[in-house]
């Protein structure tokens, strides 16, 4: 899979699986947009796609606001003078302090689906004109196992990404006539800032006897749940997001692939 001479955004990039979404694009050739609000760890990850000989650059991007994505596009082009790939990845699991509460309120709820699906509407809705002209395009969502199957308490996340891997298949048939391909990806159990604030939420709403720590409550979950038996890694998620983005996938769009050890078998 050779990226060379393309160019990739990927939202949410700045840690975590977006991280590893964007290493596995650059390693590959790929010019590498970093679109986040996190500027010190953007730049992190900015550094170290060039240290690796790809090229690399941050974009301030506040994915709830269309204008916001609007100008991430522009730049992009800008810089780079293509767009090749866009890659859906920011996301958050509620708003300010969710993992303490036991019962999401409606913030958690606005500001989940603010994030996790308004934020792929916007930025899909600012790179489609560009791949539309060029008649060529890749965009690639970041949904989780999550939206295969909703649970009590958690429900803001969990819909959020049904309605992700929703949204994914109607711009695939939107934009199938122009030569784009949209599909998502769902991660498993990864170790991430996100399961992290997961891990305290179940700690101080579901097991609030337990004493074990919120890595730990993780660990448990990845022996219960992975038939594999191994947790998943970003960098797994990044191959896989890599493939879907290549040439390799071109007669593949609107399709939700799990990367989960085996957790949800569609």
């Amino acid at each position: 899979m050779d990226f060379q001479d393309k160019t990739a955004i990927v939202t949410g990039g700045a840690r975590g699986i977006g991280r590893g979404i964007a290493l596995a694009l650059a390693r590959r050739g790929a010019n590498v947009i970093i679109a986040d609000l996190d500027e010190k760890s953007a730049k992190s990850v900015v550094n170290e796609i060039k240290s690796g000989g790809s090229q690399s650059y941050f974009s301030e991007t506040d994915v709830t606001q269309q204008w916001s994505t609007d100008q991430m596009v522009e730049a992009t082009l800008e810089e780079y003078g293509n767009l090749d790939v866009l890659v859906n990845n920011a996301g958050v699991g509620g708003a300010l302090g969710f993992n303490d509460r036991k019962i999401p309120n409606n913030e958690d709820w606005q500001q989940t689906f603010d994030v996790n699906v308004f934020g792929i509407v916007n930025c899909s809705q600012s790179v489609e004109k560009h791949m539309v002209d060029q008649g060529y395009g890749k965009i690639v969502n970041i949904s989780s196992i999550a939206g295969r199957a909703g649970r009590p308490g958690f429900a803001t996340y969990a819909a959020s990404k049904a309605a992700a891997i929703n949204v994914s298949q109607a711009w695939a048939f939107k934009l199938a006539p122009y030569g784009i391909n949209v599909n998502t990806v769902c991660p498993g159990l990864i170790w991430t800032p996100l399961w992290d604030s997961i891990a305290k939420w179940r700690k101080s709403t579901e097991e609030q006897s337990t004493e074990l720590s919120p890595r730990e409550i993780f660990q448990r979950t990845v022996a219960e749940s992975v038939p594999l038996g191994r947790e998943q890694t970003p960098e797994d998620v990044g191959n896989a997001v890599a493939f879907l983005a290549s040439d390799r996938a071109k007669s593949i769009t609107g399709q939700a692939i799990n990367v989960d050890g085996g957790i949800r078998m569609n």
